[in-house]
């Protein structure tokens, strides 16, 4: 009687070497859609921050006469936020007298956190007067006084993959 031995098979080092390259292939393929992606989200995050601080900052002018938030000499980015994010008098004056302070809140927590270039995670805000334009100076946004306009704290050059710059959107 003659038993019968199994031969035992294994891949060849050609066809390893052949699994590793498709691997690398799709790798290749697929890490910079994903990189890609992740700068998309940025991009649109700010789209969608800057849309709420806008709204937010039209409403509050409509409902005081035309007036823009922390518009009085003297006004701090303290000021801006209380007045978006709490209750204020048609003057905008902030406070809880009931029948008086009867506008806002316009946003809820605050500025949101930059979510795109240099100042990226920032929530502080510089108040300027005039077209804001990028501050050196650090704060994640810039806000004019005197035109309700608010931007992204981005340098000119810092833009998105259709070379819009952030500051500009």
């Amino acid at each position: 009687m003659f038993i019968k031995k199994s031969k035992m098979r294994a891949f060849s080092l050609v066809e390893l070497v052949i699994v590793v390259v498709i691997i690398g292939v799709i790798a290749a393929i697929a890490v910079p859609r994903i990189s890609r992606g992740a700068k998309g989200a940025g991009d649109s995050a700010l789209r969608g921050s800057l849309a709420g601080l806008r709204n937010a900052i039209d409403m509050y002018a409509a409902e005081h006469g035309g007036s823009f938030p922390a518009d009085q000499v003297g006004d701090t980015a303290v000021t801006l936020v209380d007045q978006l994010t709490k209750k204020t008098d048609v003057g905008g004056a902030v406070g809880t007298v009931a029948g008086t302070h009867i506008f806002g809140p316009y946003l809820r927590g605050g500025f949101p956190p930059l979510s795109v270039c240099a100042n990226k995670g920032k929530t502080t805000i510089k108040l300027v007067t005039g077209a804001p334009a990028y501050q050196a100076t650090g704060e994640g946004w810039v806000y004019s006084t005197d035109t309700g306009v608010v931007i992204g704290n981005c340098n000119v050059g810092e833009a998105d993959e259709k070379t819009v710059d952030y500051n500009t959107y």
